[in-house]
């Protein structure tokens, strides 16, 4: 398409997603006197905190040019999924920010090690947003990590709340998935102004409506270590301790070590040796 329908499309585009969101999911009161279904405009650009006019010209396909800026605030604004908010961009003239990866948080080589020298322990490090950075080989047997899960492929909390298998895989998910948002907010509240940090949050909002209903809670935080059960395709229910090491010279990386009980250690350890040898 030339720019001018590009232009119209998106004034189209951003039309349809905000008569898709009630008042209501946004914090407003939904009133008997509204006349139109969704959202009004000025609403939308007081959320996006953008300008009333300058939005409106934009819905209404004028010659301007929203930057990524802008154009990610309103995709938080109009809870767009990730299929969406690519689809906004991409209207809007603008290529979608790069994704963090894991070299934006180098690991200390001396971290790695360790890890890999706890042999049939399973382990992992996490980041600032619970991104996997390295697991060991015990790890990947227990977790399939490196299993892609699109569009956060590595992300523990996304992993949580959106893999089947991952969720059939733990005794207690419920449980777990509270003590893991009440977490995962407190790692948020360090970073307020990182917009990466918020698109997830949103992105999981609209992927999970168990994740929106527990991050709605604001539970305090409580120690994610302890005793886990875990059942694997192959080996069945799995026992461990679980403890998180944390780095004071790294505070935003944690290492999760799961050590197996006797009777799960003994059947562990010739499994990952037929696995990885």
């Amino acid at each position: 398409m030339n720019d001018d329908e590009r232009r119209l499309a998106l004034g189209n585009f951003l039309r349809n997603a905000r008569s898709k969101i009630s008042p209501v999911e946004v914090g407003l009161a939904s009133g008997s006197r509204r006349r139109i279904q969704g959202l009004r405009r000025e609403e939308v650009a007081a959320i996006a905190n953008i300008g009333l006019s300058w939005y409106i010209r934009l819905e209404q396909g004028r010659d301007i040019h929203p930057s990524a800026s802008v154009l990610e605030s309103l995709a938080s604004a109009l809870r767009l999924t990730p299929n969406e908010r690519r689809h906004l961009f991409m209207l809007g003239g603008e290529s979608l920010p790069a994704q963090p990866t894991i070299d934006d948080e180098p690991i200390n080589p001396l971290i790695r090690n360790m890890m890999n020298e706890l042999n049939v322990n399973p382990a992992y490090v996490i980041g600032k947003k619970w991104d996997f950075l390295a697991w060991n080989p015990a790890a990947e047997a227990i977790f399939q990590i490196e299993r892609s899960r699109p569009p956060y492929p590595r992300n523990l909390i996304w992993r949580q709340f959106t893999d089947p298998v991952w969720r059939k895989g733990s005794e207690d998910w419920e449980r777990v998935s509270q003590r893991m948002v009440a977490e995962f907010r407190t790692s948020r509240a360090r970073y307020l102004h990182d917009a990466s940090f918020g698109r997830l949050i949103e992105d999981l909002k609209n992927a999970s409506s168990d994740f929106g209903r527990m991050w709605q809670h604001h539970e305090a935080p409580s120690s994610l270590d302890g005793y886990k059960k875990l059942l694997h395709p192959v080996l069945g229910a799995l026992e461990f301790d679980q403890i998180t090491l944390q780095f004071p010279n790294e505070p935003d990386q944690r290492m999760m070590v799961y050590m197996p009980l006797p009777e799960t250690k003994a059947r562990l350890q010739p499994y990952l040796i037929q696995t990885y040898n």
